[in-house]
């Protein structure tokens, strides 16, 4: 089991996380989307099939994986991703994306 230990000091309580990786699979994503209600936030991953973008033919997206979050965990989410991000940028260059 690989753990990486990790103490935080809260008042004077000090908590311990310890990551299990083992049950964890591994999968690869071009394409994420989102949808949301009042109690759960729900991010799709898949993998664009298409080598072609810009052919007529529909855009062939197959969906791997769904994770469900709250609310609360998809706003930490998004906290650690603009930075994780913004570190990214800064070494290798601004990311376009269209809209």
């Amino acid at each position: 089991m690989a753990k990486d230990e990790t103490e935080t000091k809260d008042s004077d309580r000090k908590s311990m996380v310890i990551w299990n990786d083992e049950a964890m699979a591994t999968s690869f994503a071009n394409v994420v989307n989102v949808q949301g209600t009042r109690e759960q936030v729900e991010v799709f991953f898949g993998t664009n099939r298409s080598w072609n973008p810009a052919d007529a033919g529909p855009l062939r997206v197959d969906l791997t994986n769904r994770v469900i979050m709250t609310p609360f965990a998809a706003k930490r989410l998004h906290q650690i991703l603009t930075g994780v991000l913004r570190e990214y940028e800064a070494r290798h260059g601004i990311l376009k994306v269209e809209d």
